[in-house]
């Protein structure tokens, strides 16, 4: 069966096997999330209590790792960070150890990058999976693509950006 834009991400790396690429642009994503809601009145996961944090998504990403398939997130981020991005960077750690690379770009230092419009996966080099938002950072759903183009524009557009980000452990907020 070949992806449609219906297709989950989960299920998109189930069927990957060299690489998945995700590059993430905005300062703020779905702002009604009970996780985030949970981490504004003080929750935070406890680096030492693993099945506390250990849903899901993260046995997906560690299946696909152990695949050996490699799977970096790059965020460009505006600075001083916005809330969001203060969750998001506190609760990246269980990323990580699942076997995700994941690094920071301080969106003054992306400026002179092309950057497609849209936050992206891009799965073995070939498929790109677009990410499409509200202004409040709702997910509209996504669309697939093999153009070579998007492809291109994408490939290139995350290694630049890879190459000036600071690694998940060197980077502070």
């Amino acid at each position: 069966m070949s992806p449609s834009a219906t297709t989950r991400i989960d299920e998109l790396l189930r069927g990957t096997v060299r690489s998945a690429l995700h590059l993430e642009m905005r300062d703020g994503y779905m702002q009604d999330d009970p996780a985030l809601r949970a981490w504004r009145d003080g929750h935070r996961l406890d680096p030492a209590d693993r099945a506390s944090w250990w849903r899901p998504w993260l046995d997906v990403i560690a299946e696909t790792v152990g695949r050996g398939v490699e799977i970096r997130r790059a965020r460009i981020v505006s600075e001083p960070v916005s809330e969001y991005i203060r969750y998001e960077y506190d609760v990246t750690f269980p990323n990580v150890a699942a076997g995700e690379q994941v690094r920071w770009l301080p969106r003054r230092n992306a400026g002179d990058i092309p950057l497609p419009g849209n936050d992206f996966w891009l799965f073995d080099g070939r498929l790109v999976r677009w990410g499409h938002f509200s202004g409040d950072g709702d997910s509209l759903g996504g669309e697939l693509t093999e153009d070579p183009a998007a492809v291109r524009l994408c490939a290139d557009a995350f290694e630049q950006v890879w190459d000036r980000a600071i690694p998940h452990d060197k980077y502070t907020i």
